[in-house]
């Protein structure tokens, strides 16, 4: 679609609008620079990425496709003792220790291994991100010189015994308990019914021989809530020590390299000291002390401190979407099929508009999310390093934790999925790694918490911060504000705004777009949504708090759908801004080529969430029909500017052959069909070719048609009107 507008010399269009900045008629003439967008790309962590990627670039820490649950566990594990000896596992931990005090970089590099093996980045994470960093944050001194240690080194494989059957991502309110005897001093455990076992826990099926046991802590008849403690499970034969049992998980329908098991404790005992103490301790007598005055506070600080899972599956999540990407895009810059344009060359299908709006939004999706998570591991390491660790630094961390990580992990799948299919038969494939990508990353969604449960979280922070800015507003300010709320409601329901739209745009397909198109214009949309979800939701629980509890949690449960939609559209502004701050820092001056394309990129990010949520903006009067009609034509605009670039966008995420290891992607593809083209043309010109059956068919058609044609007599003439010169009729006869 073409602009209906014409622009002057002075820089508006005919009809007076602003004209917006065309771009070049051959987008092609952009130039991408790979290298210095691959630097940016790789984040505030390059060196640690880098040194990863690597490492997974070695054969023998790559998976063997094929091979049987117990050989991949056995391989897995096997790994494990490879990352040791590489130490680049133990970044994260103190010096004291052996380690480099660098958590930024370490999860950086974490994350990198799903390049490797998506089960080998989870169990890795499992003994180092979980079972040993429990250790480090959660215990003390005492525990880091007699633990952690072994933990490190991986003398001790550990399990992380959180999860329950009956209680996933509630740990609040798990069933297992820690009784405090004060005669022996020492802990008893037990999960007094099924649904209290441990569930789903790496290490526990095989490997394990401790676990860290997340359970109620009751001393002198009184329960404190929920505290760790460092329990042995195995001897060193590998069998349960008296008192503790467990299950093989089994087959799952991915990340087999992992054993996952269930434990159950019976009475099982641990010295006092075994609690895991920092943040709340028992005393020889049985007394209980913590630095933490309130339980609930406690509560998520201890939970906080192992908030690095969602990090790392942000992160692993937002790179396994880059190598699907990286992949399709790849293939289909170079798979050809049907003669659309020619009759002679088929198309690439990356050239037919559908492939392109599969696809590179996906990639504008994935380009977002790796801005953000940077943003987001910065902040991480922030708060770790200490160098800003307040209650509310720590409190911010957790809500980005519980916005980011839900929209890349669903992101990943739908990435990952669209990208086998965009590939045919050829996606399907093992040996392409599109569907075994997938299968691994699926509990991604569920485990280190529920997707929806972590936005419901992150719902509940926005309705807090909203309620704040009145706690202190006296009631001339509140009637005021109900006052704007009422009148905003009347502007943009009655749908003065649209018709005001409307009439601006009306006759130009390009005043309607440039509005669109502006930074500010949609920072604003996509920060109106949020807003008005939470002020709409804020205002029908205005009275849950002079209700019963039953009726204040109906009422709650009633706008949970519209609390879970606010809390994602909230992730998503997060991720446009990162992505908009990470296009503010590129210079433009030097590179103009890829400033460009970014800001494409970014535009059809931001635009293609404005259409997503068309409805919602039309129905709340902030679109009118014919921008949101422009909005459209727009994207597919930006689709044709986009695919000349496509496949440098892809190879800017750094990631090679012994990365990807898919042979659709390793040029074998653009192979085949230039020697398929080589071998009809050469036919063609050395007329050796066979005759089709169907150009046969049209020229006997035409010949046909030709005979036809020259079997029909001829019309007769009429009688000349001038004297003298017979009629045809009369020559004839």
């Amino acid at each position: 679609m073409v602009d209906t507008a014409r622009t002057m010399t002075d820089g508006t269009t005919a009809d007076g609008a602003p004209a917006p900045i065309e771009a070049p008629a051959d987008s092609s003439a952009v130039r991408v620079d790979t290298e210095a967008l691959g630097r940016q790309l790789l984040g505030t962590w390059a060196d640690a990425r880098l040194a990863s990627r690597k490492l997974a670039g070695r054969p023998e820490m790559q998976r063997i496709e094929g091979q049987s649950k117990e050989e991949h566990r056995e391989r897995v594990f096997g790994q494990l003792k490879l990352l040791v000896e590489n130490g680049q596992v133990l970044r994260a931990f103190p010096s004291a220790q052996g380690g480099q005090d660098d958590h930024g970089g370490n999860i950086a590099g974490f994350e990198e291994l799903v390049s490797a093996d998506p089960s080998l980045q989870i169990k890795s994470g499992v003994q180092w991100g979980l079972f040993a960093a429990a250790i480090l944050h959660l215990g003390t001194e005492y525990h880091h010189e007699a633990f952690l240690p072994g933990a490190m080194n991986l003398d001790v494989p550990g399990a992380f015994a959180m999860t329950e059957i009956g209680h996933g991502s509630d740990v609040a309110s798990v069933a297992t308990t820690a009784t405090y005897d004060e005669a022996t001093q020492e802990f008893v455990i037990n999960t007094p019914f099924r649904a209290a076992w441990k569930e789903f826990l790496g290490n526990a099926a095989v490997h394990g021989t401790a676990a860290t046991v997340f359970a109620q802590l009751i001393t002198k008849g009184v329960n404190h809530g929920v505290h760790a403690l460092y329990v042995p499970i195995r001897d060193e034969n590998g069998e349960f020590l008296p008192g503790v049992g467990g299950e093989d998980d089994g087959l799952k329908g991915g990340l087999n390299g992992i054993d996952n098991g269930r434990l159950h404790f019976s009475n099982v005992r641990v010295p006092r000291v075994n609690l895991l103490n920092r943040y709340g301790d028992v005393a020889e007598d049985g007394t209980y002390t913590s630095p933490i005055a309130s339980p609930g506070r406690r509560f998520f600080t201890m939970l906080g401190t192992l908030v690095q899972g969602r990090v790392s599956l942000d992160g692993a999540a937002t790179a396994a979407s880059a190598m699907g990407l990286a992949i399709a895009i790849t293939y289909g810059s170079q798979r050809r099929q049907f003669t659309a344009g020619s009759d002679t060359d088929e198309e690439v299908i990356l050239d037919y508009q559908r492939h392109q709006r599969r696809l590179l939004p996906l990639l504008a999706t994935t380009y977002a999310a790796t801005f953000a998570h940077d943003e987001f591991l910065v902040k991480f390491d922030s708060v770790f390093s200490g160098t800003a660790d307040s209650d509310a630094d720590r409190e911010d961390l957790e809500t980005l934790a519980a916005a980011l990580k839900p929209l890349s992990t669903w992101h990943a799948l739908d990435t990952l999925q669209e990208a086998r299919e965009a590939c045919g038969g050829a996606g399907f494939m093992a040996s392409n790694r599109l569907v075994g990508l997938r299968a691994d990353l699926d509990v991604f969604v569920t485990f280190e918490g529920d997707n929806n449960v972590l936005l419901q979280l992150v719902a509940k922070r926005l309705l807090t911060d909203y309620s704040k800015k009145f706690a202190k507003a006296d009631p001339a300010a509140l009637a005021r504000l109900v006052a704007s709320q009422a009148a905003d409601r009347a502007y943009h329901g009655s749908g003065l705004r649209s018709l005001a739209q409307t009439v601006a745009d009306f006759g130009s397909t390009a005043r309607s777009v440039d509005h669109l198109r502006d930074e500010n214009s949609q920072r604003e949309l996509l920060t109106d949504r949020v807003e008005t979800m939470i002020a709409g939701v804020a205002g029908a629980l205005r009275e849950a708090r002079h209700m019963s509890k039953a009726d204040a949690a109906a009422a709650f449960n009633a706008q949970q759908n519209e609390l879970i939609e606010a809390a994602r559209a909230h992730g998503e502004l997060l991720q446009w801004e990162a992505f908009t701050r990470a296009l503010d820092k590129w210079d433009e001056s030097t590179d103009p080529g890829t400033t460009q394309v970014l800001t494409w990129l970014r535009d059809l990010f931001g635009l293609g969430l404005i259409e997503k949520h068309a409805a919602w903006y039309l129905i709340n009067g902030r679109l009118s029909p014919q921008r949101a009609q422009s909005l459209t034509a727009y994207i597919d605009r930006l689709l044709t500017r986009i695919r000349p670039h496509a496949v440098d966008l892809v190879n800017a995420f750094g990631y090679g052959p012994e990365h990807l290891r898919a042979p659709i992607a390793s040029g074998i593809e653009q192979e085949r069909q230039d020697e398929a083209r080589a071998y009809y043309a050469e036919q063609r010109a050395s007329g050796t070719a066979p005759l089709d059956e169907k150009v046969l068919a049209k020229q006997a058609a035409k010949a046909a048609k030709a005979a036809a044609a020259a079997s029909v007599p001829k019309k007769q003439g009429k009688p000349s009107s001038k004297p003298g010169r017979p009629t045809a009729t009369a020559a004839a006869k």
